[in-house]
């Protein structure tokens, strides 16, 4: 079965096109203008800017070019904060590429779609800080980027009912690692690689809030590994191919958290060398605690997953000291 991968060059998407190229054909699409083409070694890469007027005659083409069964959509822009200042463009982007996509499976008579979705849609919940986040709870998103996602969501959906799209969405929560080491998050948009760029440029990364009703006074969020995250995509694909789907939305996590004050420590383990971060003031809107319930993507897809925090921060620095050099501060003591 070939598999067409939307955003297939970039962090979470050269991931997947690597396991998928371990067990079939796999072909990207992809804009360029955050991925990387080596990223993809010999797949078959097409550039082709998802939200462009001509988007969706390329997509067609492509699709009957290479005989595609399935679309693993990955691509989207991603900044919490840019989406606040741009947010026009944001739906222009995510919103319009899911259209430009959706028009272009119908057409080319491709029926199976995995969605890449966020936890970024659940927004501010109403449920107490300290509730795993089930796929039930209402969405109440408080950034462009998170509502972009939910209305593709709704997309999907709409889709389904009107030509019998076959989907299936995953709501990530904070992704992390490297499953290779020419494979790491390029962008430092996340704690771990804002915090591995400030060390090593000799600076401290900053912790926003130390006053959360949480064991120490800081944010927790639920970290999965990339790696984990990509089996989930493949086990979901899986799951496309199944007479009775009953669920089309899965929480992809560890139902574990970790508090900024926790990664920290470990990239303070994992590196050998010292951290002070100062705690600053909270940023507005960030929640206590963010942590899924994964209660069904264990039971329905058979997903687990396989790597703790200490391998994530592993991977991470693995694939950053590379590129980006040691860091110019002493070791840490001890």
């Amino acid at each position: 079965m070939t598999v067409l991968v939307t955003g297939g060059a970039g962090y979470i998407g050269a991931h997947v096109v690597r396991l998928l190229r371990e067990r079939g054909t796999a072909v990207v699409v992809d804009d360029l203008s955050t991925g990387a083409p080596d990223r993809v070694g010999d797949t078959p890469l097409v550039q082709i800017d998802l939200a462009a007027d001509d988007a969706v005659e390329k997509l067609v083409a492509v699709m009957h070019e290479y005989g595609v069964a399935a679309v693993v959509h990955i691509a989207a822009k991603k900044q919490v904060g840019e989406s606040a200042e741009r947010p026009a463009w944001y739906y222009s982007q995510n919103v319009g590429g899911m259209a430009n996509l959706l028009m272009a499976m119908e057409a080319a008579d491709v029926a199976n779609l995995m969605f890449s979705s966020s936890a970024a849609a659940y927004g501010l919940p109403d449920v107490p800080a300290d509730v795993l986040l089930d796929e039930n709870v209402v969405c109440n998103p408080i950034s462009p980027y998170g509502k972009t996602k939910l209305i593709c969501e709704w997309m999907c959906r709409d889709a389904a009912a009107a030509w019998g799209l076959r989907w299936a969405g995953l709501r990530y929560f904070n992704v992390a690692g490297a499953g290779w080491p020419d494979l790491g998050d390029p962008a430092v948009l996340n704690l771990i690689p804002i915090a591995l760029r400030a060390l090593t440029s000799g600076d401290q990364p900053k912790v926003f809030g130390g006053d959360y009703p949480t064991p120490d006074g800081t944010c927790v969020r639920d970290y999965v590994h990339i790696l984990d995250l990509a089996r989930a995509h493949l086990a979901t694909l899986d799951y496309l191919q199944r007479d009775t789907r009953p669920y089309e939305l899965f929480n992809v996590g560890t139902g574990v958290g970790a508090s900024v004050t926790e990664v920290l420590d470990q990239i303070k383990a994992s590196t050998g060398y010292r951290l002070d971060a100062p705690v600053i003031e909270r940023r507005p809107g960030d929640p206590a605690m963010l942590v899924a319930d994964v209660q069904r993507i264990r039971d329905v897809l058979g997903w687990a997953t396989t790597k703790t925090l200490a391998e994530m921060v592993d991977s991470a620095w693995q694939a950053w000291a590379p590129t980006h050099g040691e860091p110019p501060v002493p070791p840490a003591a001890g």
